[in-house]
């Protein structure tokens, strides 16, 4: 696979007994003239009402994602392609409509080696040509050099639609169960390794056929965890979560007929959007979806869904900065949720719980957010809270105080927190009533509040100027407190009502010292004067300079009026709302940009409410740094695969540790789960390891960072996997290649004259990866933290001819060669190498494989002669083979799957590695 991550899960298939979950006859090719769908050229008609289907299993040995066993009841109908989109079938319309032209070997061929978003960009073809709506929808388009599409920003997916698109795996499971044909499929068993034409196994003209193996299938949904439970049309996660993966199916011409199962679910490897590999394609299925669920990482299922439509790059180019955070509620649950930019992720973590979540805003460190149980313009108690955001949505406190709404955040002069709150938020119309309620001030630091202060009386609840000279609010009327001649809003102050008595709303005092007010009106006189033209209720945003006085206004879109208008907080001149529909939903969030009266829509969904969008100011924002922050670190996009998001950790520990770190763990993902840096005594240690073997991403790294850059350096261990080198540098063209940030490197030599500005400090600035990565990823200065499962079934599967080595060398030599390049620069460094083979399970002893990937065992015997060799011509390098083909003394209980460590196997690595150092480098 050309994009992939060898994660630490079990990866083996296990052979599964189908289950039928319904009688024969509710698969069928019916026609009807009532039904035009059943006449769709190439697609059979399938009835699954009143169905049940069985998705994952129960199998203990599975992996975590494909247990436990969950039923999906269906209940509508939908046409399946009787076979999988032929190459001839994928170029006829994408060539014209994109520019892409697979390379195949026979235009019958499944059409592989693609994108998940080029597979629904073609079901968006099929669906215009036909004369059919489309089902998915997206803003912009980003395509490599070879016309694949490598990310669709704004994607949504519509299931109410009738279009084609790619099937769920509830409806691939349902029809795949009843024709699946192991014994009339091209498998591992008699392929010889390689695609083979549509429905040329076994007579398929009357069915659906290549369900099992050829090639495998992109499925439509979202990767996401199952539960033990009963779903009605489930479409899977409503996300991609952290790892952003997605679903495949059937298996490839790559696999045995024994392993491949109905209930898998991915591949070896992780699949994301842009994963593209010359095993995997995809057919399309018609037909839309009604009552569609989808099902979060909580476990509670969902009829509707919240859809991130602007990506980091966008909000990067609007702030400034990819440290950028939305928080808003989800008024259909009722509960606080929040999109994170500074991840490159487009997902939605929403915190669940009992309590009414509103007007929520985003601290000035971005850590934690203010929430109150009350809205604007509603009278009564309310309570007001704090806590951490993040998923969990911990250290929730409240103020202890008898009502507390609306909640704004401040830096008051001595550099202290503090949050501004009224005592009742409603109606303010009415002088006296008004009066009535005051506006508050508490400290909060270190996770707890302060003691109450009282600041005026008035619920100004719109913000409080930075020099304290003013004053807004508005739930009715828009009022202002202004300072006389030297004083404060505390002090000396007159209460006034600003935009001639006109109802007014929503109002947000500006945050970047300006002291323009925000806010909506209901089609007065007086905006209706400043305007020039008539306009309904909310649909024009309005401001006021400091003294009242409008000084501009901006247009909802068409068939939209704004609402919850609130200034961002660390920016100038933008401004976040929500837009409601003609039905009166509230199902966008959207970023307005005042210099230019722009609207770009951030997300989309039912309802949503307050939103609160925090940008990262710079602490040396006055200072120009030498260094590109556009390029500068950049180490991954947001289009970039999970494999790149794995090595920004680890040279994040590069920038971070490059003065320190005498001994340097690189190469494939059985050093970065299989050896645990702080279990080496003699030195200091760091794991940059990253995924999948291939000497040329290995060489980047230590000719250009790691010998270089590092000034204490001594050791570099690097991963010899003799089953991986006959791949060549497939993984670091698609992997590190293209990324701005090394780029940025090489067009600076890498640093050789010296660096011009701290690394360190940009990496963190930089798009980085979730925390939960970090740990994963990071885990004792880069160990990928995997606990032990296991070494897998007695027969493991075989994933590449064992022949290869046989059939073509030249991957051998490649790598041969790059190891010779490596030994040679290390040398001239004076740095010492030690080869690492890590252990298998033994279990290979029993196959013709000498391990996952081949090669035979007479092969690898050339390939380590070969490598010892070298050990005679460097005096500088050593091997320490912990495999000794298969008959080594490592534990099940050391081992994650059938060819990596776990944690405890990283940590008796590390030592025998230690050991190995404290004998040879005495």
């Amino acid at each position: 696979m050309m994009t992939y991550l060898r994660y630490g899960l079990t990866l083996f298939f296990i052979l599964s007994q189908m289950t039928s979950c319904s009688d024969s006859d509710s698969v069928s090719s019916n026609q009807s003239k009532d039904d035009p769908a059943a006449a769709l050229p190439g697609m059979m008609r399938i009835s699954a009402e009143n169905a049940v289907v069985q998705l994952g299993t129960n199998e203990v040995s599975a992996k975590a994602n494909e247990r436990p066993q969950m039923s999906v009841a269906l209940n509508y109908k939908f046409s399946i392609g009787k076979y999988e989109v032929t190459c001839s079938e994928f170029n006829d319309l994408m060539k014209p409509a994109t520019g892409l032209k697979l390379d195949c070997d026979d235009k019958d061929f499944p059409a592989t080696d693609l994108t998940y978003y080029d597979a629904v960009l073609f079901a968006n073809e099929r669906s215009k040509s036909e004369k059919f709506d489309t089902a998915y929808t997206y803003s912009k388009a980003s395509f490599d050099k070879d016309k694949h599409c490598t990310n669709l920003e704004g994607f949504a997916f519509h299931p109410e639609k009738e279009a084609y698109r790619l099937p769920t795996e509830a409806e691939w499971i349902f029809v795949a169960q009843k024709y699946w044909k192991s014994s009339e499929s091209w498998t591992a068993d008699n392929s010889d390794y390689k695609l083979h034409k549509v429905c040329s196994k076994g007579d398929s003209s009357a069915s659906v056929c290549d369900m099992v193996g050829n090639a495998m299938e992109w499925a439509n949904d979202w990767l996401g965890n199952l539960r033990d439970t009963t779903l009605t049309n489930f479409v899977g996660a409503p996300d991609g979560g952290s790892l952003a993966e997605r679903v495949v199916k059937g298996g490839s011409y790559r696999n045995s007929a024994e392993s491949i199962n109905l209930y898998s679910r991915g591949d070896v490897y992780t699949v994301t959007s842009s994963t593209r590999a010359n095993y995997v394609g995809f057919r399309v299925v018609f037909g839309a979806i009604p009552g569609a669920t989808w099902m979060g990482a909580d476990g509670k299922a969902a009829t509707s869904r919240i859809v991130p439509l602007t990506n980091s790059a966008k909000m990067r180019s609007k702030t400034g900065t990819y440290k950028v955070k939305l928080a808003f509620r989800n008024d259909v649950t009722g509960n606080l949720a929040y999109i994170d930019y500074s991840t490159g992720l487009l997902s939605v973590t929403e915190i669940a719980d009992t309590l009414e979540v509103y007007h929520p805003e985003v601290s000035p460190d971005g850590k934690r957010v203010a929430f109150c149980t009350r809205i604007e313009g509603v009278s009564g108690k309310s309570d007001l809270y704090v806590r951490d955001l993040n998923a969990e949505g911990s250290n929730l406190v409240k103020l202890d105080v008898e009502s507390a709404s609306i909640p704004r955040w401040r830096v008051l002069d001595n550099g202290d927190t503090a949050i501004v709150y009224v005592t009742d938020a409603g109606n303010n119309k009415d002088d006296a009533t008004f009066a009535d309620a005051s506006t508050w001030q508490v400290k909060f630091a270190k996770g707890k509040f302060g003691k109450p202060e009282k600041l005026f009386d008035g619920a100004y609840h719109g913000g409080i100027s930075e020099d304290n000279k003013l004053a807004v609010t508005g739930a009715r009327l828009l009022r202002a407190r202004m300072a006389k001649s030297g004083s404060t809003v505390t002090g000396k102050a007159r209460d006034t009502v600003w935009y001639g008595g006109d109802q007014a709303c929503n109002v947000s005092l500006a945050k970047d010292g300006s002291k323009r007010t925000l806010f909506l009106d209901f089609a007065g006189k007086t905006g209706k004067k400043f305007v020039g033209e008539d306009y309904s209720a909310h649909e024009r945003l309005f401001m006021a300079d400091s003294n009242g006085k409008l000084v501009n206004s901006i247009a909802s879109p068409k068939g939209y009026t704004f609402d919850h208008s609130e200034w961002i907080s660390g920016g100038e001149n933008l401004a976040v709302a929500t837009l409601t529909n003609a039905n009166g939903a509230h199902s966008k969030i959207v970023l307005v940009d005042i210099s230019d009266s722009s609207i770009v829509e951030l997300a989309d969904g039912d309802e949503l409410w307050h939103p609160s969008l925090w940008v990262k100011t710079s602490a040396n924002s006055g200072e120009k740094s030498a260094l590109d922050p556009d390029s500068a670190c950049v180490y991954m996009t947001e289009n970039t695969n999970i494999a790149t998001r794995l090595m920004k950790v680890k040279m994040d520990y590069f920038w971070k540790y490059r003065d320190t770190a005498e001994l340097v763990i690189i190469g494939s993902s059985r050093s970065f789960a299989g050896m645990d840096p702080t279990y080496i005594e003699s030195m200091f240690a760091i794991n940059m390891a990253y995924s999948a073997q291939d000497m040329e991403s290995t060489t980047f790294f230590v000719k250009n960072y790691i010998l270089p850059l590092m000034p204490k350096l001594k050791v570099v261990a690097l991963t010899l996997d003799y089953d991986r080198w006959y791949v060549k540098d497939e993984n670091f063209k698609v992997w590190f290649a293209n990324i701005p940030g090394y780029e940025y490197d090489k067009n600076h030599g890498y640093w050789q004259d010296g660096l011009i500005g701290d690394m360190y400090e940009a990496s963190q600035a930089a798009l980085n990866p979730t925390e939960d990565e970090y740990e994963q990823f990071g885990y004792h200065r880069g160990l990928y933290y995997d606990p032990a499962k296991g070494w897998g079934a007695p027969n493991p599967e075989v994933a590449n001819d064992s022949n290869w080595f046989e059939i073509d060398r030249s991957g051998f030599d490649f790598n041969m060669q790059k190891l010779t390049e490596i030994l040679e620069l290390a040398r001239n460094h004076d740095v010492y190498v030690v080869g690492v083979v890590y252990p298998q399970t033994p279990n290979f002893l029993s196959t013709n494989s000498w391990g996952r990937y081949g090669p035979t065992r007479k092969a690898a015997k050339i390939m380590e002669d070969a490598v010892l060799e070298l050990t005679e011509k460097y005096p500088n390098f050593a091997v320490l083979d912990e495999y000794h083909d298969g008959y080594h003394d490592f534990v099940p209980e050391d081992f994650a799957n059938e060819d990596h460590l776990g944690l405890q196997g990283a940590q008796v690595m590390a030592t025998r590695l230690d050991s190995l150092l404290k004998k040879t480098l005495k």
